[in-house]
C-alpha cells in the first residue's frame, strides 16, 4: 500500500466513522431521550457532523466517505480504479465500527439510525426522492470541486445540502444519499427490509450526475481549446 493509498484509507475510514456517528448517532440519541429533540436536532447534527469531516479530511481524500460519490468521482476520472479498494473498505470499515460504537455509547435505540421510509409514502415516490436526493448532493459535490474558489465554503456546501434533503426528505424516504451509512446500522440492527432502496438510489444518483459533469466538462475543455 502506497503512502498516498493509506492516507486516503485512513481518512475515508475516521470521516466515515464520524459521519456514521453524527448522522446516525443523532436519531439514537434522541430516540435514547425519549424524543425531546425531534427531527430538527437531527437535522442539524448532519450537517454539523459532515461539514467537521469534510473539513477535516477533504485535503487528504476528498471526503468521499459514500460509495456512492466514490464511484461518481471514478466515472469523472477524480479516483483512479487502483485507488477505488482502498475507498471502499475504508467507508465499510469506518461505517461498521461507527454503528457499533453508537449501539455500545448510545444503546439500542431507532434500530441504530438505520434509514427507512414512511409507510404513507410509495416506493415510486421513495425511489424518486432518494434519487433526487442523491443527485441534488452529488452536484453540489461537483460545484465545490469544479470551482477552486468555493474551496473554503466545501464543508458548509455539503453538510447544508445533506442537512436540507435530511430536512425536507427524511421523513418521507429516508434521505439516504449514501449505501453504506444505510448498510451497517441496518445490518446490526437487523432491520434489513428497507436496504434493496438505499443500496441503488445513491449510485443511481450520483452516476446519473458524474455523466452530465463528464459531458459539460468535456464542453468547456473543447470551447477553451478553440
Amino acid at each position: 500500500m502506497h503512502s498516498s493509498n493509506k492516507i486516503i484509507f485512513i481518512a475515508e475510514l475516521i470521516g466515515t466513522f464520524g459521519l456514521v456517528v453524527a448522522a446516525a448517532g443523532s436519531m439514537v440519541y434522541d430516540a435514547m431521550l425519549g424524543g425531546i429533540y425531534g427531527h430538527y436536532f437531527v437535522v442539524a447534527m448532519h450537517f454539523i457532523g459532515l461539514a467537521i469531516v469534510v473539513y477535516a479530511f477533504g485535503k487528504y481524500s476528498m471526503a468521499h466517505f459514500n460509495p456512492a460519490v466514490t464511484i461518481a468521482f471514478f466515472i469523472t476520472k477524480h479516483v483512479k480504479g487502483r485507488q477505488l479498494p482502498y475507498y471502499f473498505a475504508a467507508q465499510a470499515i469506518g461505517a461498521f465500527m461507527g454503528s457499533i460504537f453508537v449501539l455500545l455509547v448510545m444503546g439500542d435505540y431507532a434500530n441504530l439510525g438505520t434509514n427507512y421510509p414512511s409507510p404513507t409514502s410509495t416506493v415510486e415516490a421513495n425511489v424518486s426522492y432518494e434519487i433526487l436526493t442523491s443527485i441534488f448532493l452529488m452536484g453540489v459535490i461537483y460545484i465545490v470541486v469544479h470551482f477552486k474558489k468555493l474551496g473554503k465554503l466545501t464543508g458548509v456546501a455539503i453538510g447544508g445540502i445533506i442537512a436540507l434533503d435530511v430536512l425536507f426528505f427524511g421523513l418521507v424516504s429516508g434521505a439516504s444519499m449514501n449505501p453504506i451509512r444505510s448498510l451497517a446500522p441496518a445490518v446490526i440492527s437487523g432491520v434489513t427490509g428497507d436496504l434493496w432502496l438505499y443500496l441503488t438510489t445513491p449510485f443511481i444518483g450520483t452516476i446519473i450526475v458524474a455523466a452530465i459533469y463528464k459531458v459539460l466538462s468535456g464542453r468547456t475543455k473543447n470551447i477553451s481549446t478553440h
